[in-house]
């Protein structure tokens, strides 16, 4: 089995059953027993090494062109002999607080499930594996696979939401904390995760549409009794998608709370500078004044000329501190 094909099984009421290793072969088996169809797993493969499979299941170029170049949009279309899906996969890496996409394609015909995965971190064979202990489930053929499929997908989409809600919540304490002084990194830290929410909503809204369309009846190669089973996986993707908009109005709130703190901190700032520079100016002023040395200023042929001179100007700075302390600027 060459090392792009991760497994290919055949599947007859829910069973898994040995067949020829050879997908060709394979597929020719399915299609004749009737009641059994044929999976083909996928990871990442060439244009050199999708050709067979292209010709031997029939499936449209343009759909083919899509799973082999990848970044595309969750979407659903439906061609003369097969359905074409695509899913994002969503992985999150909570030490660099960096949300990332990878994707998912499937092509269900009457009688095979072809994946096609892209990336390392939205492996199949868990999903797998939890089909083939439910043979009540895979034994619907083709909609089963693809239903399991976006609902392990959706599943993870809400437990990345939650860790994000926690890592916003983390977020949030800092940028109010009274000793968050580093307005620079926190402001970065907030542009990055509204970044990542970003991310995250590229995988999650567009699928609404696929998964509304699938939970519907009247879409061929569907079973006619999955409409339930996606409306469930379409519940779970709404709630997802309400959980990024949260995210999304939170993180939009936190950062003008910080760039309303920030403001006025400045504002602060300003003030102190200002009190200060204006109980320098007095004392700055009234030296300036006696060193023009001014021969009929009488107090300066006094003994307590410039002992009172000194007074003055401590006097002035004494009672501008105290005009700015009770008004809070200083």
């Amino acid at each position: 089995m060459p090392s792009v094909i991760v497994d290919c099984a055949i599947y007859r009421e829910g069973r898994r059953t040995k067949g020829p290793e050879d997908f060709s072969d394979a597929l020719d088996e399915a299609r004749a027993a009737g009641d059994a169809f044929l999976w083909l797993g996928l990871h990442e493969p060439t244009e050199a090494e999708f050709d067979r499979v292209t010709s031997e299941f029939g499936l449209h170029p343009l759909a083919v062109e899509d799973a082999l170049k990848a970044h595309q949009r969750p979407k659903l279309e439906v061609y003369d002999d097969s359905l074409f899906v695509v899913l994002k996969p969503i992985a999150y890496d909570m030490a660099h607080d960096e949300v990332s996409s990878e994707e998912l394609m499937l092509f269900v015909g009457d009688s095979f499930v072809v994946t096609v995965r892209h990336g390392e971190s939205a492996p199949l064979g868990s999903v797998r594996k939890r089909l083939e202990d439910q043979p009540d489930v895979l034994k619907h053929g083709p909609t089963a696979v693809l239903y399991a499929v976006s609902d392990a997908v959706v599943d993870h989409y809400m437990d990345v939401a939650g860790e994000l809600h926690l890592d916003l919540e983390t977020l949030e304490e800092e940028v109010f904390a009274p000793d968050a002084t580093d307005t620079r990194t926190l402001a970065a830290r907030i542009y990055n995760f509204k970044r990542q929410i970003l991310e995250f909503r590229r995988a999650t809204v567009p699928l609404a549409t696929p998964m509304m369309r699938l939970s519907g009846a009247g879409v061929p190669f569907v079973h006619e009794h999955s409409q339930l089973f996606f409306r469930d996986v379409n519940d779970h993707l709404t709630r997802a998608n309400e959980s990024v908009e949260s995210l999304d109005r939170l993180c939009s709130d936190i950062l003008a709370a910080h760039l309303a703190q920030t403001g006025v901190r400045q504002n602060d700032d300003m003030r102190k500078i200002s009190a200060w520079a204006a109980m320098a100016a007095v004392p700055t002023m009234v030296a300036g004044v006696y060193g023009m040395n001014f021969d009929h200023m009488p107090e300066l042929h006094q003994w307590w000329g410039y002992p009172g001179a000194l007074l003055v100007m401590g006097g002035a700075v004494y009672g501008l501190y105290r005009l700015f302390k009770r008004r809070g600027w200083l």
